[in-house]
Parts: structure tokens; sequence; C-alpha cells
């Protein structure tokens, strides 16, 4: 059997964060804060995390460029973030696009993404749109997805040519595909690859299911990222059928893959977790691993 060579090719990390809580608003990492966290105590990342840290992180893996992904800095200065974030790239080099900070059900929505257009390396808004946390749920209660207000905010990212990234669970994916079909010329970034934490058989089932309704709107696009396990160290036997089943259903020309640093250090150092889609990804075509590793993010978030 010919032994599979693992990628040494340029890497474009299509989702991670930069963050200073001594000097900057993020009221999730204050020290006394303690927020329902899916990976569980995330007490170690209250610490800052810069451009020299990260690529600490990620010494040994060919990290070309990065995306950095709003922070949930506080909600009332989002230009304050974005402002931040551009200063690290004058600096540092990275990050090479940003995905801001905009509520969309706020009145000021409209101003806000226009202020964040101007920004030259925004490609994209996230906002989360909270709602059910449990599958159980969905019927008695609906995202912001669903929302008109919202969805006017929404609306104003096409006029700027913007992406919106969205993080929501698998079983509220249903409002995604109504929202791609509603806006067809806006790119939905779906981020954690729709948030697969239940592995038992019928989780599994229920997000194969979302995830396969998804694939059908070409207007999405996927991360895979954030699927690490609270209390469980990351592995490629826990992960290889989830990625290979977006790969699967979204092609490598709509699949990405992306660090969530220093987030999912808290299940795996970016060598295990990197290393572990380069043995998934392994017996894929060189030119299908290079979409998965850089091409779909540059071209998802137009990078040079």
């Amino acid at each position: 059997m010919t032994e599979l060579t693992l990628w040494q090719g340029p890497i474009v990390d299509a989702h991670q964060h930069f963050w200073d809580p001594a000097s900057n608003p993020h009221p999730w990492l204050k020290p006394e804060a303690r927020i329902p966290f899916r990976y569980g105590d995330y007490s170690a990342i209250k610490r800052r995390y810069l451009p020299d840290d990260y690529f600490a992180d990620a010494a040994g893996h060919d990290v070309r460029q990065t995306v950095y992904v709003e922070t949930e800095w506080d909600e009332n200065d989002p230009i304050g973030e974005t402002r931040y974030a551009t200063s690290l790239a004058e600096r540092f080099g990275v990050p090479n696009a940003i995905v801001a900070q905009a509520r969309l059900d706020r009145s000021e929505a409209a101003a806000v993404i226009a202020g964040q257009a101007a920004f030259a390396l925004v490609r994209s808004v996230r906002h989360k749109p909270g709602g059910p946390q449990r599958p159980e749920d969905v019927g008695a209660q609906r995202t912001l997805m669903s929302s008109e207000r919202w969805r006017q905010g929404y609306e104003c990212l096409g006029r700027h040519g913007l992406n919106f990234d969205l993080q929501t669970p698998w079983w509220n994916l249903h409002e995604a595909e109504d929202l791609a079909r509603s806006f067809p010329a806006t790119t939905i970034v779906l981020n954690h690859a729709g948030l697969p934490a239940d592995r038992s058989e019928r989780g599994l089932a229920g997000w194969h299911a979302a995830m396969a309704r998804l694939a059908d709107r070409p207007n999405l696009r996927v991360k895979i990222s954030g699927i690490g396990l609270p209390d469980r160290p990351w592995t490629v036997a826990d992960n290889r059928w989830i990625v290979e089943e977006i790969i699967a259903m979204f092609g490598t020309e709509r699949s990405m893959f992306a660090s969530n640093f220093p987030v999912d250090s808290l299940c795996g150092s970016f060598d295990q977790i990197y290393t572990g889609f380069k043995t998934i990804a392994a017996r894929f075509a060189q030119d299908e691993q290079l979409r998965l590793f850089a091409g779909t993010a540059r071209e998802t978030y137009r990078l040079g």
C-alpha cells in the first residue's frame, strides 16, 4: 500500500482571532466572566493573543495568510474592533482579511455596515443569530435569520459586496437555507461545520441531513473548523467522518480548513489539528488539497 504524503503547501487560515483582553473591550474574556461555552472552561484563553503568539503555535505549517473573525468585542463599538484588527495588519502583515461585527437588527445597521465596508480588509460580517439551543426547541423558537428587521440589515451586505459569516447549530440551518435562497447574491460562509457537537447516532444523522439540504444552495461555503469535543483531545478518529462528509457534500471548491485559534487550543495544539486535517485530506488530489488549505479561502475572502 502506498504511503500518502501530507500536504506541505501553503495554508490560508480561514478563521482565527487576535485579542488583548487587558487593553480591549471583550466582556466574555474578563477575568470574572463565565459564559456557557461549548468546550467548557475557557479560562486558558483569557490572555493576550497576537500574531507572534499565533505564529509560534503554527510553527511547522506554511501559513501564508489569515482571516480575522470578530471576537465578541463590545457590541456598542463595532468599528473599534475593525480599526484594531487593521492596526495589527499594518504592524504584523496579518490578518489579510477581516470578518467584522455588525448587529443586523439594530437601527444603525446600515450605517455600521457601510462603515465596516470602508475598511480595505473587510470582506464579511458576522452576527450570531441566537435562537433554539436544542433541536427539540425548533418550532417553538426561531433565530434572528427569520426576523424581518434583521433581514433588512442583512440586505445591506449585498450593496457593499460583503459576505456573511454564519455561526449557528445545525438544527437552525433550515432558516439559513431560506436566507440563502432569498439573497442568492450574498455568499454565506458557515462557521465551524454547523457545530456537530452531538456525536450520537441521532445527532450525527440530524447534522448530516441539515448539511445536505444546505449544500443545495450554491452561495454557501463551509469552514471545517471548531469541531473539537470538550474534555478530550482533537483526534483524526473523532473527526474524520465529519470532515469527509462535508467535502463529499460541498466539494473542495466550497470547503476550507481553519484553525479557530486560540479558541481551539482548548482541545488541541495547532499542530495536532492541522496535521489531523492533512492526514484526512491526504487521499485527495493535490489541486483539491490546495483548495481545502488555501484556494477556497482566497477566493471566498478575495485575497491576493
